[in-house]
């Protein structure tokens, strides 16, 4: 099992566990687990409605593409360790990892 600690906007963290071999994104786990992410553009990197900041492990993630990077440019209140959770494909290297659900919802 794959274990990720998500905060939501009020400040309420609960793990979740997410099965190996999978191959959702972050967005997609998210959503499944319950959390309000509007994800207007449905996962193509368009609308940051998604948006996430990584609190603990931002060095296990790949670079952000340059569709991803894009739309980070463009947000008023982006900062370094902010990524677009639609982006983001669940693996083992995530384990552990702390994200805070910052998008719009």
């Amino acid at each position: 099992m794959i274990k990720i600690t998500v905060e939501d906007a009020n400040g309420k963290q609960k793990l979740v566990e997410i099965p190996e071999g999978i191959t959702l994104s972050l967005m997609e786990v998210l959503k499944a687990s319950g959390y309000s992410i509007l994800a207007v553009c449905g996962g193509m990197a368009l609308c940051a409605t998604c948006l996430v900041q990584v609190i603990s492990g931002l060095e296990s993630l790949p670079p952000p593409n340059d569709q991803e990077m894009d739309v980070l440019d463009n947000l008023p209140n982006d900062t370094q360790n902010s990524r677009l959770s639609c982006q983001l494909r669940v693996n083992e290297e995530m384990d552990g990892m702390v994200f805070r659900i910052t998008g719009e919802n």
